[in-house]
């Protein structure tokens, strides 16, 4: 076993395991990561990936790779010679698990920190916390 959080829970109607482990910080491991058959060496609850640093927030911008979605986070910057702020953004890309098929453009996500899984991906999608709403188009955050 590679940690203290690690588990191996017993499928139901089935005699056979799944390895899955508990990422810590209050996030459940997914139903899907436990009664699921997928195999990702890339994914937090039942790959070799330790979650450790930052955990951010944004939205789901672009779900056009193979297990990796673009996350966009607004933020304002201050002006101090105007006295205002400005709109900026930074996309970031993350590693999602098969365990959030489910997943959609326009979703927030909570993403964690791991090692370097790729050039560009540092992330690993660990919850859903809200999802797309219809087709209205609503402001964001500002």
């Amino acid at each position: 076993s590679s940690g203290i959080n690690a588990e191996w829970p017993l499928r139901p109607g089935t005699k056979e395991s799944r390895w899955t482990k508990n990422v810590g910080l209050g996030i459940k491991t997914p139903r899907e990561a436990i009664e699921g058959t997928y195999i990702d060496k890339k994914c937090p609850f039942t790959g070799n990936v330790s979650i450790r640093g930052k955990l951010l927030r944004g939205t789901v911008k672009s779900l056009k790779m193979k297990r990796t979605c673009t996350i966009r986070r607004d933020y304002l910057h201050y002006i101090k010679k105007y006295n205002r702020f400005e709109k900026r953004h930074k996309n970031i890309s993350a590693h999602v698990s098969p365990a959030f098929i489910d997943i959609k453009q326009g979703d927030t996500v909570l993403v964690g920190q791991c090692r370097p899984l790729s050039k560009t991906v540092r992330f690993n999608v660990l919850k859903i916390i809200a999802t797309a709403g219809g087709d209205k188009k609503q402001f964001v955050k500002f």
